[in-house]
């Protein structure tokens, strides 16, 4: 990522100062091409922006997507150390292939075992509503229990608007999403669980003979750099897609729910994404210990402090408009010594085209230790004199 180099504008006003990244015509950016779904959303995974929605809060069935918290749940679980990929599964008569015969299974035997490791590929892969319920009975005993930590997951997430009564996403009642949810849900997957999720870019699972390839035909869009994450599918929830692709230093995750087609559902998610990576793109201006601005600081062993920010500054903006942005940092008070590393002296503003969309805390990068008593004599009675 390129890191901004603005130069300080001399100009105060108070306590405000501004550091300027040259001026230019804003972009113009065309409206979100027509998405044939029940609702959508596209959103940026670094940043949070929302690029695209429709109908996001509209409560829908979400079919198969619901196996994405189902693996968000046996990824938590891994990592905390409850299971183990190698731990061995018996499978129970609930969890029969035969108790699914019109629908998508792993095709797992009752009685057999099966390890962890290959019923979580059976479920990402190959969409296994068997290796569902398995791994469900597993964890927490029973689907219903499971169902409860899935509910739990969705609160901690803030998916306000869901609800799961099973494992595997056959229509019921009362269970229900979102599409501004099932993003929730995929930025989730991505961050909290990153070895779970590096399991949706495997295009074919071999169980028991059988080999089924992942139902993302995206995987497969030279286009676009998709390494994820789940199909949905049922004749009341029509065909829904999540999908995660990369471009450059920008992730993106889109949700389509309810078009008419598998087709359909490729072709509403490509128009998304190549609408977010064509207009949009994720900058970081500065880094966590980049220097901002040099400040005055009195009554200090030094004439003058470094100011920044300790986290990255990663932002949103239509592409192509890195030039156009401009920071500013106003200071709470007038900067004096003792101030100790990391102090927060201050707020960063990012703003585009005068527009606000970003601010961070502005902190000391130094210690700055009291001066010696006849430097704060003389700083004080400077600081007289400008008031």
């Amino acid at each position: 990522m390129t890191l901004l180099k603005p130069k300080l504008i001399t100009k105060l006003c108070g306590l405000v100062c501004s550091v300027s990244l040259f001026a230019a015509n804003a972009q113009i950016i065309p409206s979100v091409p027509q998405i044939n779904a029940k609702g959508y959303f596209l959103v940026d995974f670094t940043t949070g922006k929302v690029i695209a929605s429709g109908d996001a809060d509209t409560k829908l069935a979400p079919a198969s997507l619901t196996k994405m918290m189902t693996s968000y749940v046996i990824g938590t679980e891994i990592v905390s150390g409850n299971i183990a990929p190698t731990d061995m599964v018996t499978i129970s008569e609930k969890a029969w292939a035969k108790n699914f015969p019109e629908s998508s299974k792993m095709f797992i035997e009752v009685g057999k075992k099966v390890s962890v490791d290959d019923l979580n590929r059976g479920i990402i892969i190959q969409s296994g509503n068997d290796a569902c319920v398995a791994l469900a009975e597993h964890i927490a005993g029973s689907e219903d229990a499971f169902a409860d930590l899935m509910n739990a997951h969705s609160e901690k997430l803030g998916m306000t608007n869901t609800h799961f009564i099973n494992s595997h996403g056959l229509d019921t009642d009362q269970h229900y999403t979102t599409p501004r949810d099932m993003a929730t849900l995929g930025v989730a997957l991505i961050r909290d669980v990153p070895e779970e999720y590096a399991l949706y870019k495997e295009k074919s699972f071999t169980f028991n003979g059988i080999k089924q390839y992942n139902r993302n035909s995206l995987l497969w869009d030279a286009s676009l750099n998709v390494d994820g994450i789940k199909t949905g599918h049922t004749s009341e929830a029509g065909y829904s897609l999540v999908t995660s692709a990369t471009k450059d230093d920008m992730r993106l995750v889109s949700v389509v729910m309810g078009t008419t087609s598998e087709r359909a559902r490729m072709v509403e998610s490509r128009k998304l994404l190549n609408y977010g990576f064509r207009f949009f793109e994720t900058i970081t201006p500065y880094k966590a210990g980049d220097s901002f601005a040099e400040q005055r600081i009195w009554m200090g062993n030094k004439e003058t402090v470094s100011l920044g920010i300790l986290e990255d500054t990663p932002i949103t903006i239509p592409r192509g408009q890195r030039k156009n942005l401009q920071a500013n940092f106003e200071l709470d008070k007038t900067l004096e010594a003792p101030l100790a590393k990391g102090s927060k002296v201050g707020t960063l503003f990012l703003q585009l085209d005068g527009e606000e969309i970003a601010k961070y805390p502005l902190v000391t990068l130094e210690e700055i230790e009291e001066g010696s008593f006849f430097s704060k004599v003389y700083d004080y009675l400077r600081l007289q004199i400008m008031q």
